[in-house]
């Protein structure tokens, strides 16, 4: 890890600490994330966003047993379950029944969450760093284009956004989404 990288990911887990929203890259754009056991940090993300709570969010983690305390995965089969870890860590982000103590601020209107382990290195090293999961959705604001550079978080959020620099990943679109039970996309990658 370079020392830029280093001195970025303290001072983004600073921010994290403190409630605040931070953009990271990902697999194909740039997200915005905070921590998923704050509310007051899920509502700044949200009003960031302009994006009503009764949609739910995303987590993005490093390892699946990251997510695990926020899904039931009793729920689902071992053949459901080997189906979603194939997939990881990779783009697919999977819709699993929340454990009934998730929070809604997380869930929204749903009784499910959607949870990705992600494959980018700085998702994976912010996440390990941080100990948890991140909320996940992509920087924009509303009614703009996704960021796919820090500079473009910086021209949409400010220059003083709290922002991690590097490369998104190769893909063209955001993650693929699809549900856990019955293995149906829900978006396409």
């Amino acid at each position: 890890m370079s020392e830029l990288v280093s001195k970025q990911l303290s001072e983004l887990l600073k921010k994290l600490r403190e409630e605040q929203v931070i953009a990271y890259p990902t697999e194909a754009v740039f997200g915005l994330g905070c921590d998923p056991d704050s509310e007051v940090a899920v509502n700044r993300l949200l009003q960031l966003k302009q994006r009503p709570w009764e949609k739910g969010l995303i987590l993005i983690a490093a390892d699946f047993a990251q997510v695990e305390p926020y899904i039931d995965v009793s729920a689902l089969s071992y053949i459901q379950q080997q189906r979603m870890f194939s997939t990881w860590p990779g783009p697919v982000t999977w819709v699993i029944p929340a454990k009934a103590q998730t929070p809604k601020w997380l869930t929204g209107q749903f009784s499910s969450l959607a949870v990705r382990v992600s494959d980018h290195p700085l998702v994976k090293q912010l996440c390990l760093a941080f100990g948890k999961p991140l909320v996940s959705t992509s920087a924009n604001l509303s009614g703009e284009a996704p960021c796919r550079t820090a500079e473009d978080v910086l021209s949409q959020f400010g220059k003083n956004f709290p922002v991690l620099s590097g490369k998104v990943g190769g893909r063209l679109n955001p993650s693929e989404i699809r549900d856990a039970l019955t293995g149906a996309q829900l978006r396409r990658g």
